[in-house]
């Protein structure tokens, strides 16, 4: 495999994973927005209105953990492509 077979599947690879973890995030922010819709849809003083707020700051902090963890990994890999241009690699 040479250096450019090597470069085309590391990119690949680099890509596949963020299109997993886009299609993660996209599903759970689509699974919120459905919570909330439900919360909308119950009266506001109910025990099911209760129990559905406290699921929804829960995803809304899941997601937020999520966006940064997002943000962390895509420095990480912006840093070792850098460190593969640095070393002829890419």
């Amino acid at each position: 495999m040479d250096d450019s077979d090597l470069k085309l599947s590391m990119e690949q690879s680099l890509a596949n994973k963020f299109e997993r973890q886009l299609k993660e995030e996209k599903e759970r922010r689509q699974f919120a927005e459905a919570e909330l819709a439900l919360i909308k849809g119950i009266g506001q003083n109910s025990p099911e209105q209760k129990a559905l707020q406290k699921e929804v700051q829960k995803l809304k902090k899941e997601l937020e953990e999520t966006r940064n963890d997002n943000k962390k990994l895509a420095d990480q890999v912006n840093n070792q492509i850098d460190q593969l241009r640095k070393s002829g690699v890419i």
